[in-house]
């Protein structure tokens, strides 16, 4: 045959591999994605997870003095129904307390932050008149937030022998924020903890009124006494000399020496009614960092603390980014830091991301290698060299493609390499298996073998590899945080199926023939002669399954046994063998603590309750080090971002960051060192009635809590009470922990009210009366003192002493002046009442809501079988003379009747599992669309599919062998094995089908195909396997590798046996 007659019968593979054969643009082509690859190495950004493109913002909208119930009416119901009108906003979260309303704006998971920002602003700045004017509402303050809010690096400053203050602290903080801002990369630097300086003119109400001075007095004397003016120039000797007219208020000595009235011809000094003080504020947070007894320090305790929190710019390295910092930072250390300051890193997630990426990539040679040894030992030598490079090749073209698509380096995009390292390899060993077969008959030339064999293949390679494709890029579309979150995944993978495509016919053909065109090859029996060595043993074993007489029981049979094993595994879930997960948890070196005492709670107490808790904290051994914040929140993490940890501002709040010795360094994993934790702080938080959650770090997209129940109805005095209800009943379930709601615990509020005759009657106005008295309460920074040194400005505050400010005879005593001039008591003209401080009043998409919450913390470790337990009993149990309505996954159709919607971990699960099993139903049905259109059959497909419920009898038995459980990661396995099983079945059909036209009879073809396809499909499968054990101790991943391990194995060895032989029960009355 002349080669121009082989090459008009060959297919498009065998051309491609022709033409590419002899060329020298085809080593060119491959030095170049190698090339690509390793730019794409060096430039894409390390991270340790997706960064996820969520955008929400928090508006604030002030209506000082109005109820919980007029900030809901008049301001956040209209505020609500102007967001709902933005385009692309996804949900809005409200809080209606008394004198604010707060609403959470977020917008639809890839949006693009800045346009959604200013649809925002647009919203209400578009519509001014959208409150009265003169209504006493605020200026709406909108504050976008995003992933890039989160700190990369913290670092806590502290002193382990006290000789350094609190203030001292502070001016450091402030100085290394400054300089830190400085390095490339950075983003927003924020302090947590400490005071800034401040002047405070702590005022004598007595003294006041025996000088016959108001606050009014006081405060206008330092306001006018702080004024300083550029007043021009003058001529002087033909020289312009510049003026300044008035200084400005630069010390506390000035302040005091302040004249504010004069008296009998004497002036009055404001030190002679006021107290002037200079030094740290009044605390309104406490930090402290505790070292804990696995610290290489050798001291032990805890210290006051200020903590730098260093975020990143968008798409900046988190890597470069954070080493940079911490570099600075050490410089820094030996400038500014005096003698007793020590600094500790607490948070370095770049370290964590670069770990974490040399880790995977190390996981990613080796996989590669080990592809490689099988090659050599099931093909030889030079065959693994031709399949290696084909790998990397493949594997450095996929990395630039990966950052093509604007993925950057972190576990998921690396993991998804490994994960693909035995998909990809398929066409490359199909390929060199079907040359090197070839070349063993010893029919044709090396040059006249290659395209040959490649044609052969071709088509169901490249069907097959559509297949994979058809079941992995679905998954691309799935919804919600889970979505960005996994994409790397199917999207990286699909690209380096086609890449895969391309090498094995283009490059694959190249190299073999370059190695191979000087060696000899020795002829061996095909393993259709009856000779080969895999011939004899599917000869034994299917021959009593094609036999004409009782082959069709023994077939009966065999569907009956495949049948009892797939009811029998997925009964293993069924009945809790194998535990339904969305993700298991990671083994981190941190956790959190957060803890709410009862609304009122003094921050002082707060803190006490933190220490007790440290307590218990320092006896966990893994424990390195911990901070405290009391009053304020931790600096946030992803987790924080999502359920806004930073708003945590309260003084009955506190959190504690405990930080644990690196994963390689101990025995127990976080998730255990949590669980042990939370056990030992349960007594402390009953002691003291405070309500203390142990928080991880979790392994995916975060949610507002495991288990979240939003609890709806008609009148919210009675949502509280029902709320109530569904709280004991979560509290009733063993594994549920950590039980929360929205509920705030009632807190004595004193009403002071003006009567307004009386005050008429004196001369005195509302305004000036509660003027008074929040500035007697609150302080009012009247002026800022001038100092050239000074990093923030430092305020010039007017109060009441602190012993004042506790005695409410102490604020009514104050005088103000009438409008004839003369000193009121605030007695004269203000009652107090005693009441109770308004429930805030929460909603959801313009609905009013009350949340409970709770996490699952048991022997299934899963919120999933904990919220069951929960429903059972309220469906058992009426609420307020009804059965709650209960809803899983959608809002309730009536929610101005009792009903209940499931939200938390249960949603993200429904979500992310409907949008998997629908992106498997379209992968099914686009791999039966690609083999219908190979084969030009209906039915043909059908049996090609076939193997794919195989798969269960590997997986969910893998499963619950490993007590590993069935997560989101094993769905995805799952579903690329269809994919994986459907390839192996294209080429034992084709196989058959080729031995038929060739001559074959259906039975002889049959044998032939489990024979001759063995290798490839067991090198395939084999290679797949081996790319899982690399990531089978990942806890996130684990599961995606027990799929592919057991999965393949079980349903390769299955598909060698079932497809040919369902396949010939097919065809054989066609051939009888």
């Amino acid at each position: 045959m002349s080669d121009q007659q082989s090459g008009d019968r060959m297919g498009l593979s065998g051309r491609i591999a022709k033409a590419f054969l002899t060329t020298e643009i085809t080593p060119l082509l491959a030095l170049v994605g190698l090339l690509l690859g390793i730019f794409a190495v060096m430039i894409t950004p390390r991270e340790e997870e997706p960064q996820i493109n969520v955008t929400f913002a928090n508006v604030f909208i002030p209506f000082p003095g109005a109820s919980a119930k007029e900030v809901e009416s008049l301001v956040t119901t209209p505020a609500e129904q102007i967001v709902s009108e933005i385009k692309g906003v996804e949900h809005v979260y409200s809080v209606s307390s008394p004198g604010m309303s707060t609403l959470t704006v977020r917008f639809e998971i890839g949006e693009n932050r800045t346009d959604a920002i200013v649809r925002l602003y647009n919203a209400f700045y578009a519509k001014g008149a959208w409150v009265p004017p003169n209504s006493g509402v605020g200026q709406v303050l909108i504050k976008p937030k995003g992933i890039d809010d989160v700190p990369i690096v913290t670092g806590t400053l502290w002193s382990r022998d006290g000789s350094v203050t609190n203030a001292e602290l502070m001016s450091i903080a402030r100085t290394l924020q400054t300089e830190l801002q400085r390095v490339p990369g950075t983003r927003e630097i924020s302090i947590v903890g400490g005071e800034d300086r401040v002047v405070k003119v702590q005022f004598d109400a007595q003294k006041l009124s025996s000088y016959g001075l108001s606050l009014n007095d006081l405060r206008g004397a330092l306001g006018v006494a702080n004024t300083s003016y550029a007043a021009g120039s003058l001529l002087e000797n033909q020289q312009e000399v510049l003026v300044q007219a008035g200084q400005f208020l630069t010390n506390p000595s000035e302040v005091a020496d302040l004249v504010v009235s004069v008296v009998n011809g004497a002036p009055v000094f404001l030190r002679d009614v006021a107290s002037i003080s200079y030094g740290e504020d009044t605390p309104s947070q406490y930090v402290l960092h505790g070292v804990g007894p696995a610290s290489d320090l050798d001291i032990r305790g805890r210290y006051p603390a200020i903590t730098l929190a260093v975020a990143k710019k968008e798409g900046e390295n988190a890597v470069d980014v954070a080493s940079n910092v911490i570099e600075r930072f050490e410089q820094l250390r030996g400038i500014y830091f005096p003698d007793g300051v020590d600094a500790t890193v607490t948070r370095d997630y770049g370290a964590t991301a670069e770990d974490k990426a040399q880790t995977l990539i190390k996981k990613l040679i080796f996989a590669t290698l080990s592809v490689i040894v099988l090659v050599v030992f099931a093909l030889g030598r030079r065959e693994s060299i031709v399949v290696g490079a084909a790998v990397i090749v493949t594997l450095a073209m996929t990395l630039f493609a990966s950052w093509a698509w604007g993925f950057t380096l972190n576990r998921v995009s690396l993991f998804a390499l490994i994960f693909s390292i035995g998909i990809l390899v398929d066409d490359a060993i199909v390929v060199v298996e079907n040359i090197h077969r070839h070349l063993m008959l010893g029919k044709m030339s090396l040059r006249e073998a290659i395209p040959v064999a490649v044609d052969e293949v071709g088509s169901p390679t490249i069907l097959a590899t559509f297949t994979v494709i058809a079941a992995l890029l679905p998954m691309a579309f799935v919804t919600g945080l889970m979505g960005p979150y996994m994409s790397p995944i199917p999207i990286n993978a699909s690209t380096g199926m086609l890449i895969s495509l391309a090498v094995a016919f283009i490059f694959t053909p190249w190299l073999y023939r370059r190695l191979f065109e000087n060696v000899h090859h020795d002829h061996a029996p095909a393993e259709d002669s009856g000779n080969g060595r895999f011939y004899g043993f599917f000869k034994a074993i299917m021959t009593p399954f094609l036999r004409k007489k009782d082959g069709r029981m023994a077939r009966v049979l065999l569907l009956v046994t495949i049948l009892v094993l797939i009811t029998g595994s997925v009964g293993l879930a069924v009945y809790q063998k194998v535990v339904l997960k969305m993700l298991p948890f990671d083994n981190k070196s941190e956790f959190q603590v957060v803890v709410d005492m009862p609304e009122g709670t003094a921050l002082e107490t707060t803190q006490i309750v933190l220490q007790a808790l440290a307590d218990k904290i320092d006896t966990v051994p893994e424990v390195t080090h911990y901070q405290l914040y009391a009053g304020t929140a931790a600096p946030i993490n992803f987790n924080g971002l999502v359920r806004q940890y930073y708003l945590r501002s309260q003084p009955h709040m506190g959190d504690i960051q405990v930080n644990l010795l690196d994963k390689s360094l101990r025995d127990r994993k976080s998730h255990e060192i949590a669980l042990a934790t939370r056990d030992l702080l349960a007594p402390v938080a009953k002691q003291y009635g405070a309500n203390v959650k142990v928080v991880e770090v979790p392994p995916g997209p975060p949610v507002m809590s495991p288990l979240v129940a939003e609890v709806y109805g008609l009148d919210y005095d009675k949502q509280v009470e029902v709320a109530r209800s569904v709280r004991q009943a979560f509290e009733q379930v063993d594994d549920i922990v950590d039980v929360d709601d929205t509920i705030e615990a009632p807190q004595t509020k004193l009403n002071i009210v003006v009567d307004r005759a009386r005050a008429a009657y004196f001369g005195v106005d509302q305004a000036t009366i509660t003027s008074a008295i929040n500035t007697a309460m609150n302080g009012e920074n009247v002026s800022y003192l001038h100092d050239d040194h000074a990093k923030v400005a430092i305020p010039v505050r007017l109060e009441l002493p602190g012993s004042e400010k506790n005695r409410i005879e102490a604020i009514t005593s104050l005088k103000v002046r009438s409008q004839s001039d003369a000193l009121v008591p605030l007695s004269e003209v203000v009652q107090v009442v005693k009441t109770t401080r308004d429930q805030s009043i929460y909603h959801k998409d313009m609905l009013p809501v009350v949340y409970v919450m709770s996490d699952a913390a048991g022997h299934l470790d899963s919120p999933l079988y904990s919220l069951a337990e929960v429903y059972m009993a309220l469906e058992q149990t009426p609420i307020d003379g009804q059965i709650l309505d209960q809803y899983l996954n959608s809002q309730p159709e009536n929610p101005y009747r009792w009903s209940l919607k499931w939200d938390g971990e249960l949603q993200v699960t429904l979500d992310t599992f409907r949008d998997m099993g629908i992106a498997y139903s379209v992968g099914l049905v686009m791999i039966y669309l690609l083999v219908v259109g190979m084969f030009k059959s209906y039915s043909v497909p059908l049996i090609i599919m076939a193997p794919i419920p195989l798969t269960i009898i590997g997986i969910m038995p893998g499963h619950a062998l490993l007590g590993q459980q069935f997560t989101a990661p094993s769905m995805i396995g799952m579903i690329a094995l269809a994919g994986i099983i459907v390839r192996n079945s294209i080429l034992l059909v084709d196989f058959i089908q080729q031995e038929v036209r060739e001559g074959k009879n259906l039975q002889e073809a049959t044998i032939n195909a489990a024979a001759v396809r063995a290798l490839p499909i067991m090198l395939t499968a084999v290679a797949a396997m081996m790319g899982g054990f690399f990531i089978i101790d990942d806890p996130i991943f684990g599961g995606l590798a027990v799929s592919l391990i057991f999965g393949l194995l079980v349903s390769t060895v299955l598909t060698l046996l079932v497809i040919p032989v369902v396949y010939y029960a097919y065809q054989y009355k066609k051939h009888a």
